[in-house]
């Protein structure tokens, strides 16, 4: 195999990454074809451009506010998987809030025999896609939108989000802690979730198995919040053991 510049090893390491949310040493090593010192150079150098934080024998992927299309492009076997799984979820009739991330966005492109749904989002790309489905109607939160997420928030967006009733909220997170619950990259965007959840007869988290066991700078809802978390691997897999008891898992 021929010797990777630094620059390729550290795109690759990136790859690695947005792929699965972090990176060991000796694996990375080896699949580089370096040491695993050259390694801890590389992700040294990550850390110090923000792109990523160090942990006990590698790096994690630093979590940080990304564009809805930067977002949608990865894991999206998973998001599949999870839109999949929780497409039985989705109210026939009646009014369901969606948050803005590309996770609700997936499970949003499986909406196939509503009945006069009516989908309140803070996300431009979601409304749109939600407008696009049989017997769906949306609305837009109104707002400051956040131009590193694409989402709607603030006080106006939060009074908007708290004038419904939804029979479910379906909402993705930055991170998942069993203790600080769901976490996202700005406080804004945090409450806006949280006034969503607070009118919601149920709130669902979709996220994949990159977001376990981490945590974003503002906490958005505790697990007596959350009715159920949806994610792509089997509720049996030792990756959700933490999570156990504290919410129902599918």
């Amino acid at each position: 195999m021929p010797q990777l510049l630094s620059a390729e090893r550290r795109s690759l390491l990136l790859e690695m990454l947005a792929e699965s949310g972090s990176v060991r040493l000796e694996p990375a090593a080896e699949s580089l074809g370096v040491s695993a010192m050259t390694v801890r150079r590389d992700l040294d150098d990550l850390v110090r451009e923000g792109l990523a934080r160090r942990v006990r024998g590698g790096a994690v992927a630093a979590i940080v506010p990304q564009d809805f299309t930067a977002r949608i492009a990865a894991r999206g076997g998973a998001k599949a998987e999870i839109a999949r799984k929780a497409h039985d979820l989705l109210p026939h009739g009646g009014a369901a809030a969606m948050d803005a991330s590309s996770t609700v966005g997936a499970l949003i492109s499986t909406l196939d025999d509503s009945d006069e749904l009516l989908v309140v989002t803070n996300s431009y790309d979601n409304l749109r896609a939600a407008q696009g489905r049989p017997g769906v109607d949306a609305i837009l939160l109104g707002g400051r939108l956040e131009p590193r997420t694409g989402s709607f928030v603030g006080a106006q967006a939060c009074e908007s989000a708290s004038r419904f009733h939804y029979d479910r909220f379906f909402t993705s997170a930055a991170a998942l802690d069993p203790a600080f619950g769901t976490s996202e990259t700005t406080l804004e965007e945090a409450e806006v979730k949280r006034v969503l959840s607070t009118h919601a007869d149920e709130t669902v988290v979709l996220a994949d198995s990159s977001k376990l066991e981490r945590l974003a700078v503002a906490r958005a809802l505790a697990w007596t919040d959350v009715d159920l978390l949806v994610t792509e691997l089997d509720p049996a897999d030792e990756r959700l053991s933490a999570f156990r008891g504290l919410v129902d898992i599918r």
